[in-house]
């Protein structure tokens, strides 16, 4: 059983949240003014997002931050 989030967790979230809304990674990179390469960093779980990224990822796709950071059975 796994307990503990990571950040190849958060990056699986952010792609399932942003592709069930349709978006490209090109296309949610414009939506929230960062760069599509960090945005596919993220996802892989080679980038960290601070704070302010998070929210603005989450408040984009429309989501409480803490949806983001739900762990996957």
């Amino acid at each position: 059983m796994k307990n503990r989030f990571t950040a190849d967790d958060f990056g699986n979230n952010l792609r399932s949240a942003r592709k069930a809304q349709g978006y490209s990674q090109e296309s949610f990179a414009h939506a929230v003014d960062l760069d599509r390469t960090y945005i596919g960093g993220i996802e892989r779980g080679e980038r960290n997002p601070g704070l302010k990224t998070v929210i603005k990822i989450a408040d984009a796709l429309n989501l409480d931050v803490a949806d983001l950071f739900r762990l996957q059975d």
